[in-house]
């Protein structure tokens, strides 16, 4: 029975971050591999109480882990979340974020392939998250296309499902 954890970065989510946990609780507990499974929300440093209701969540979702440290950005928390998934025995990992922009019931199709794949990777069709950030994605892109011509639609798509293996 795989174990999957499922990592989510959080920062000044007070306004999210329960919504985020009832709707990805339900994923984790669907594919619990035997009790091992979860649902790890990593507080980066957030100054809102952001921290405080993901812990209080901890009562009534038991798979659900909620981590803090200082902060350091999306990307060094997101590593944090990979480190201890792969620390406690996970099988596979799936990122992503607390803000609301993917959808939990598109997980079942990733999950479902994932034998054939070391890592499988989403695409947002729509973005919310402001003009600068599609800035920021568009030269990714240029960037991944000019080095390594390679075509990504999404380079920092979080979305993602990945065997162990793949991130170790």
């Amino acid at each position: 029975m795989d174990t999957l954890y499922i990592v989510i970065p959080a920062y000044n989510e007070s306004e999210n971050i329960k919504r985020t946990i009832e709707e990805w609780c339900p994923v984790v507990e669907k594919h619990n591999g035997g009790g091992a499974s979860r649902l790890v929300i990593i507080n980066d440093g957030s100054r809102d109480d952001t921290y405080e209701i993901a812990l209080a969540e901890c009562e009534t979702h038991p798979l659900l882990t909620v981590l803090t440290k200082p902060n350091g950005g999306h990307g060094s928390t997101v590593l944090y979340g990979y480190r201890y998934a792969l620390e406690n025995g996970a099988d596979y990992i799936f990122q992503t974020d607390s803000d609301g922009q993917t959808d939990p019931a598109e997980f079942e199709k990733f999950w479902q392939i994932r034998e054939g794949y070391d890592a499988i990777f989403g695409n947002r069709t729509s973005r919310g998250d402001g003009f600068s950030r599609a800035v920021v994605e568009k030269v990714l892109c240029a960037v991944l296309w000019t080095y390594f011509h390679v075509s990504v639609p999404d380079a920092n798509a979080p979305f993602r499902l990945m065997k162990t293996d793949y991130v170790a």
